[in-house]
């Protein structure tokens, strides 16, 4: 069948709009009608990285209604209203764990741009395009994607704004709520103020964090840091000297910090942030060959810990439900970090996001 989808054709240039055939879903696969689709910085950094071959078609926050099943596919139904998240295969020894995310073929299932046997499931005539990006490729009307993927969503919840809980929020929240599970009462730095750090800042909220440090350049990504729970937001501009800063707030440091921006020298200085037997964890995503920051010995005087985190240490069949609850409950409000754009509009919203003129993009098929 033909499908409209935005193409990556070259890494610095813009998405281009396209008509695309797409596979008919093999036994194990789902069709899924895309209705919304998160814009995350992984998509533009896959895409400037050409870790996956050019042309692809990228996007890894669908939400949509499921539209065909293959015949092996039992979990969901066609007319399904359905969240897609990342790819795991459900048979090793961290999926019995309960750690989806750290998977034993999570590279392959979700980084290498085509199935596990070669094949794709687009095609421009006779051109293969990339697909299967986080088992969906998303950024499209249509994606073809699998049960470990998907989760269903209730008729209560907004369907085009489910996405985002795949991989953006549930990484963020899911980092506080999960990863680092912080206590209510401990204290918390989160450095940067995009999607990911303010559901972290959300998450903390619901952990009951007594203190919420927010570092992010942008006034108005500060301004809702405040209003969404966070007690103090700092200009990086400001706060060159980021250990003195933290410290004057709290002189012991912060029990735990959180990173999504993935520069060098600001892991480096959060280290010196950190109270005795403090955790920094890391989301963000740093240039190849970044050392782990920090000193040994200072690690080992105090007892620092850094740990690496992947979609928030999050079994998404437990974790995206319960992130769903809570925004019912006014306790995750996610949506007033959202725009949403057309799917038309994807050069147009990726500027905008990278202007600090939004904080989460939604794109919309106009699919219903």
């Amino acid at each position: 069948m033909k499908v409209t989808a935005a193409v990556a054709r070259a890494p610095e240039a813009d998405f281009s709009l396209e008509e695309l055939d797409i596979d008919d879903p093999r036994p194990d696969e789902i069709l899924v009608r895309v209705v919304g689709v998160g814009l995350c910085h992984t998509d533009l950094v896959f895409k400037a990285s050409q870790t996956i071959a050019l042309p692809a078609v990228f996007g890894h926050e669908g939400s949509g209604f499921v539209e065909k099943v293959g015949s092996a596919v039992t979990k969901v139904a066609p007319g399904d209203r359905v969240a897609i998240t990342f790819r795991s295969c459900g048979e090793c020894p961290r999926c019995d764990a309960g750690d989806a995310a750290y998977c034993h073929t999570m590279p392959m299932l979700n980084y290498a741009g085509m199935r596990p046997d070669g094949s794709k499931a687009l095609r421009a005539g006779s051109e293969e395009i990339a697909s299967h990006f986080f088992g969906q490729s998303s950024f499209a009307t249509h994606c073809i994607t699998y049960e470990r993927n998907v989760v269903k969503v209730p008729e209560s919840f907004p369907l085009e704004l489910a996405g985002p809980l795949g991989c953006g929020i549930q990484t963020g929240a899911g980092g506080i709520m999960r990863s680092l599970a912080c206590e209510k009462g401990s204290s918390l730095l989160v450095l940067g103020g995009g999607a990911v750090g303010l559901s972290a800042v959300m998450g903390a909220v619901v952990q009951g964090c007594e203190t919420i440090i927010v570092l992010e350049p942008h006034e108005a990504r500060r301004k809702l840091a405040l209003e969404l729970g966070a007690t103090h937001a700092l200009d990086p501009a400001e706060a060159t000297d980021l250990p003195a800063a933290i410290r004057a707030i709290l002189p012991a440091g912060v029990d735990y910090a959180f990173d999504t921006t993935g520069i060098p020298p600001l892991l480096q200085a959060t280290m010196g942030c950190l109270a005795p037997k403090g955790t920094l964890g890391v989301v963000g995503i740093a240039p190849p060959g970044t050392p782990m920051p920090g000193d040994l010995m200072t690690a080992v005087t105090f007892g620092h810990t850094v740990k690496g985190i992947i979609e928030g240490d999050s079994d998404p069949d437990t974790f995206i439900p319960e992130l769903m609850e809570l925004h019912g409950q006014g306790k995750l409000p996610f949506d007033r970090l959202v725009k949403t754009y057309p799917l038309s509009e994807i050069n147009q919203a990726i500027a905008d996001q990278h202007a600090g003129k939004c904080v989460k993009v939604v794109l919309l098929t106009g699919q219903k």
